[in-house]
């Protein structure tokens, strides 16, 4: 099979498709890498790296799309990228539908098999290629979050950790998943008073163990969350529904409860975001303010470390472009439930239910 890697488009997206390693797999096994001029180069991976394990290299992302029958990203296509692809591509990267028509539209008329990522399942029910970023988003959070308290950046000045003498931080974490337990453990790391809100019960027992009393794990309603937002510094916003828009967990109402300069995080704005009051922002514009509170809402989070993102990701999807590639792309989807259940769209239809449900009345 013929491979190509795209530079991302997307605002500070610096994250690449596939490393040199993965490539490096991928020729060995008989299949052509083209990479995209300059793709890799902001996180160490260079033109002349890629060639030295056997990929070819192209000059302008036109070249690239019309060598390759699937193209690997990270993120979802622009339109001139959807522009580019025809029935014959098969598009592999994260794409969350759910809250965007317009590249729903985008994708259906192009008429290429398109794999997401974020619905990728494993035997356990998991998303092991969504798992790696909301590793990343998780923490990343925190660190957000911490630097937004700071004055000089809008925030109420308050410490997480705080220091002899002084309170820490209170930080409200709803969803306690694999994003959120993450951004738990790094604002437990920091010294932060932490809540877990979630609505599984088997869940909050699991957070109990981990945590071992270092934060309060707790069953979230509406009341709970309330209560909490009164008195929290940060909060963090990690709730998935696979494949479905986030549902708003958060009011515009609830919002307004909360103290001035305190932070909000919205790891969950790819799907739509879980506060009423989330819009998407980029990594060059990250935070906008209402009624006092700072909302972080970037899209793209674990590019802002694209390097280990990189990594991380690439040893995640590698497994399943190696199957796509060996065995074409109709057979690897015949032969595994689990890449099956990645296909959003194919044949110019919506093939994965939740984004038909999520487009019913948008397209």
């Amino acid at each position: 099979m013929r491979i190509g890697t795209p530079k991302e488009l997307k605002n500070r997206e610096y994250r690449v498709g596939l490393t040199p390693q993965g490539a490096q797999e991928l020729i060995r096994s008989g299949h052509s890498v083209f990479v995209e001029t300059g793709a890799g180069a902001t996180v160490g991976f260079s033109d002349e790296i890629y060639e030295s394990v056997g990929c070819t290299i192209s000059a302008s992302a036109d070249e690239l799309f019309e060598n390759s029958d699937m193209i690997i990203k990270v993120k979802e296509p622009q339109p001139v990228e959807i522009a580019r692809l025809e029935p014959r591509h098969t598009l592999f990267t994260y794409l969350h539908l759910a809250p965007d028509p317009e590249q729903t539209l985008g994708l259906l008329k192009s008429g290429a098999t398109c794999i997401a990522y974020e619905t990728v399942t494993d035997r356990f029910g998991r998303l092991p290629l969504l798992t790696p970023m909301s590793e990343v988003a998780g923490r990343l959070s925190i660190q957000a979050g911490a630097k937004y308290l700071e004055i000089s950046n809008g925030g109420s000045g308050t410490l997480l950790g705080g220091v002899t003498g002084v309170a820490p931080g209170n930080v409200l974490v709803i969803g306690g998943g694999v994003a959120g337990r993450n951004a738990a453990e790094m604002a437990v790391g920091l010294g932060a008073n932490v809540t877990i809100l979630d609505r599984s019960l088997d869940r909050l027992r699991e957070l109990d163990i981990i945590f071992g009393g270092r934060a309060r794990c707790l069953y979230s309603t509406s009341a709970a969350i309330e209560t909490a937002l009164q008195t929290a510094d940060l909060v963090v916003g990690a709730v998935l529904l696979p494949g479905s828009e986030a549902p708003k967990v958060v009011s515009a109402e609830q919002i307004a409860m909360m103290k001035p300069g305190s932070v909000v995080v919205d790891i969950a704005i790819d799907q739509g975001g879980c506060f009423e009051t989330s819009r998407p922002t980029t990594h060059d514009d990250p935070v906008y303010e209402i009624g006092g509170v700072i909302h972080y809402c970037v899209t793209n989070i674990p590019a802002a470390v694209a390097r280990t993102s990189t990594i991380a990701l690439s040893n995640a999807t590698l497994p399943f472009a190696m199957a796509l590639a060996n065995k074409g792309t109709a057979e690897a989807i015949a032969a595994d439930p689990h890449l099956a259940g990645g296909v959003n769209v194919a044949d110019g239809k919506i093939v994965h239910p939740e984004i038909v449900a999520a487009m019913t009345g948008k397209i």
